[in-house]
């Protein structure tokens, strides 16, 4: 068995800084969201439809742009179902195939939550940072995201490439 080679002391700075604001980022931000009556992986869900067309997509798509196992999309938009805020509907081309479909009463609950979200990604980071620094956290995200997943990059990320 090879030796385990450990991370040095700027490594491990880096590292646990990373993790520690990445955890305390999610926290604070499904906080607010949980007043607003989402949880994170509803807004998830929410945000993605609210941006295809037809506010539609495959659960398979879903998944895909969420890193969703089948089985979490499947939970999630069956208990989004029940309150209302997604329909899942068949493919009329492919009976194998179901699409999830943003409803008005989901257009309204992102209505309500997109603020209170936005809200909190300045108050808890970008207001932290200067233009400098977000632009590094994108060439970061940019360098290190085709490493992680085949899954193409966001949208916002593929505008500048």
């Amino acid at each position: 068995m090879s030796e385990t080679e450990w991370l040095d002391r700027d490594e491990a700075r880096a590292w646990r800084g990373y993790v520690a604001m990445s955890e305390m980022l999610e926290a604070r931000l499904s906080q607010d969201l949980r007043k607003a009556g989402l949880s994170s992986a509803d807004y998830t869900v929410l945000v993605l439809l609210s941006e295809a067309p037809g506010h539609r997509l495959g659960l398979g798509e879903l998944g895909a742009e969420a890193q969703w196992s089948k089985s979490r999309v499947s939970h999630q938009i069956r208990r989004m179902q029940e309150r209302g805020l997604v329909v899942r509907a068949d493919d009329a081309d492919d009976p194998r195939r179901a699409h999830a479909v943003l409803t008005d009463r989901g257009v309204e609950a992102l209505r309500a939550a997109a603020p209170v979200h936005v809200r909190g990604v300045r108050r808890y980071l970008l207001d932290h940072l200067t233009p400098q620094q977000q632009a590094n956290l994108v060439d970061i995200a940019l360098s290190v995201l085709p490493h992680l997943s085949p899954a193409p990059l966001p949208p916002e990320l593929r505008a500048d490439r």
